[in-house]
């Protein structure tokens, strides 16, 4: 440590310098230490968790294409009346034979034409025959020769799609996430029941999600327990058996499942062998809810097993001790002593494996068929395949948003300071 002398302006160092200023600049450098250390980590942070959320972010409210590809088209469309009834004027069809001309030119008519298509069927086709076609209408009657071009450009609802989606934002992929749309007279309406599709698959997620941290719940608790009150011996080796699972392939330990639950399977053959069934009432426990359950409870029942076994090692176990010692019941005594101590690991487990069951995708996709899939199998299909990124965006943010609301309410009831991990 530097010595430190009193001279007429106050404490200073060997080297003569004020000491304040010394303390000052030595607490300085540690400071831009601990920042350059947590420099990195906010990096990553920022380049695999915050970027990425707010690409997502962006692309369910971007709506761009349809202003860059036909810029005449939505300048000249900001004069008419959508809900007058009637189709534009000339001018507005000459823009979008312009605009149609170009596009081809340029191969992005069916990008505008696919965006559209996802808020009016038809519109992909459209705009991929008409921007053929344009380039031989030389002269006017605009408005004439596009409908001869193809009769669609004569309803009023093609122009009423073009003009509603032709801003900077739009909020109709978060509409078509909760199975509404928004109208020309812009009103909002659901799609009939029978037609509803991400709303059952968001209740589903919800529900199948809450059985599997239940039922995990149930297996593990028995198994956390079994461990933390065995030597460490035999606990070792019991926590390596729960771990084992981690170094088998997520793939093959699903697949494994689709031998064991199929009407064919393993299951299924011993049930019928035993005389629990007939050969022909085989359970079809495969490509439904029951096969998503039961494959995912087996896949994250560690992530509940580990939680509880790390607090459960933390309870001493006199305190067990002195509850029956003083006359109660080992039931009563367990529940009333030793359980309460057991809730922050419960905590833990449930919070961890409700967040991993409900966006979990390829075990539903294996074994879920049409009753069992997850809402993120929907969003890895609109990414995948039917290439609409802005829908698989706003299904992400709600999904998101669902997390954040159970994670709150979790918050609410049992309290995030009440969770720990032992």
């Amino acid at each position: 440590m530097t010595e430190a002398t009193v001279v007429e302006g106050g404490l200073v160092t060997a080297d003569g310098r004020p000491l304040r200023a010394s303390l000052n600049r030595a607490l300085m450098r540690k400071k831009l230490i601990a920042v350059g250390m947590v420099v990195p980590l906010f990096l990553f942070i920022m380049v695999t968790f915050m970027i990425p959320i707010g690409d997502m972010l962006l692309r369910s409210v971007d709506n761009d294409i349809v202003a860059e590809i036909l810029p005449r088209s939505v300048e000249a469309l900001e004069d008419w009346d959508e809900t007058s009834g009637e189709l534009p004027d000339e001018a507005v069809f000459k823009a979008m034979v312009e605009d149609l001309v170009e596009a081809k030119a340029a191969r992005e008519n069916t990008k505008v034409g696919q965006r559209l298509n996802y808020e009016r069927p038809g519109m992909s086709s459209l705009f991929r025959g008409s921007a053929r076609k344009a380039g031989r209408i030389k002269e006017g009657p605009y408005k004439e020769a596009l409908i001869k071009a193809d009769k669609d450009w004569g309803k009023v609802e093609t122009w009423q799609t073009i003009k509603q989606f032709s801003g900077p934002y739009t909020a109709g992929y978060f509409l078509s996430a909760v199975d509404a749309k928004q109208t020309p007279d812009g009103s909002i309406e659901f799609v009939d029941s029978n037609k509803a599709v991400y709303g059952k698959l968001f209740l589903r997620t919800i529900i199948l999600s809450t059985v599997i941290t239940l039922l995990t719940l149930l297996l593990g608790f028995p198994i956390a327990l079994l461990i933390a009150t065995q030597p460490a011996r035999i606990g070792n080796l019991l926590i390596i058996c729960v771990l084992l699972p981690f170094w088998t392939s997520l793939l093959v330990r699903t697949t494994s499942w689709i031998a064991l639950l199929q009407k064919q399977g393993v299951i299924n053959d011993i049930l019928v062998f035993i005389g629990l069934i007939g050969d022909d009432g085989r359970l079809a426990m495969i490509h439904n809810a029951t096969g998503t359950v039961i494959a995912m409870t087996h896949i994250l029942l560690p992530f509940m097993v580990l939680p509880l076994y790390s607090v459960m090692k933390t309870i001493p176990p006199t305190y067990m001790r002195a509850a029956t010692s003083l006359g109660a019941h080992p039931f009563p005594a367990f529940w009333k002593v030793y359980f309460p101590n057991t809730i922050p690991g419960i905590g833990a487990g449930a919070i961890l494996v409700f967040i991993l069951a409900i966006g979990y995708y390829i075990t539903p996709e294996l074994v879920g068929g049409t009753d069992g899939t997850f809402i993120s199998n929907r969003i890895a299909y609109n990414i995948s395949s039917s290439l609409n990124w802005g829908l698989a965006a706003a299904l992400g943010v709600i999904l998101l948003g669902i997390v954040l609301v159970f994670y709150l309410l979790y918050d609410k009831i049992v309290g995030i300071d009440n969770m720990k991990l032992g």
